[in-house]
């Protein structure tokens, strides 16, 4: 990749605002907490996708650029390109995620997390290992300025070492002011510089090697002084 082309990767919009991208953060992540509190056993995953879209038209956000998810047990191990197992049913001790994209205004909001409900001691080490393996990666960003490439390695060898397996079909992508995809669709996977931030998001997919679930966290790329 030269110079030039990864100045094109990382260009923005004309909307584009600091003030915004954060607003679009800090939104999305607050409707996560919402949704989350709101699902509970006994419901139907493509209930719980509806109630996810109606919190997110209530809080002011518009449904964007993919498809709301809320998975539910086997469902989270699935590539997020594959669809659900239709009817699958939230049980007492289980585990599920949330990914949105929501619009704020001109901006583009991305989030994801995963929450354990009951006691499932090893739903329960997935889900704290996804956004472990999450800050793992930033702070060897941080530290090491490592490019889209070397830092999805590094993802891979270290959720090797806490016991998952990561999901390549989850590379991490643009975000900009709105749409990013006119903008760059290259992964960040495949970035062979260091990349900026407050440009990317880093999407963490981790799955129990008997592919019985998994567990996803995923933020925007930023430094310490964000979390």
């Amino acid at each position: 990749m030269t110079l030039l082309s990864a100045a094109v990767a990382e260009r923005v919009g004309p909307a584009f605002s600091v003030d915004g991208m954060l607003l679009a953060r800090e939104k999305t992540r607050q409707v996560i907490a919402a949704i989350s509190q709101r699902v509970e056993p006994g419901m139907v995953e493509e209930d719980a996708v509806e109630m996810a879209k109606r919190v997110l038209v209530e809080s002011g956000l518009e449904l964007s650029w993919h498809p709301t998810r809320v998975r539910f047990g086997s469902n989270t191990m699935k590539p997020m390109k594959v669809a659900s197992t239709p009817g699958v049913i939230l049980q007492e001790n289980d585990i599920f995620f949330i990914d949105l994209a929501p619009r704020v205004e001109q901006w583009e909001g991305d989030g994801g997390a995963t929450f354990v409900v009951g006691q499932h001691a090893e739903y329960a080490r997935c889900a704290r290992d996804a956004e472990a393996l999450f800050h793992e990666c930033r702070d060897v960003w941080i530290r090491n300025k490592l490019t889209g490439q070397a830092l999805y390695a590094f993802a891979d060898s270290t959720a090797k070492a806490m016991g998952w397996e990561l999901n390549f079909d989850l590379p991490g992508h643009r975000v900009s002011d709105f749409p990013h995809a006119t903008i760059h669709t290259g992964s960040l996977a495949d970035f062979e510089l260091s990349p900026s931030e407050m440009r990317w998001i880093l999407e963490i997919h981790i799955c129990d090697p008997k592919k019985r679930f998994g567990a996803f966290f995923e933020d925007m790329l930023l430094g310490n002084e964000y979390y």
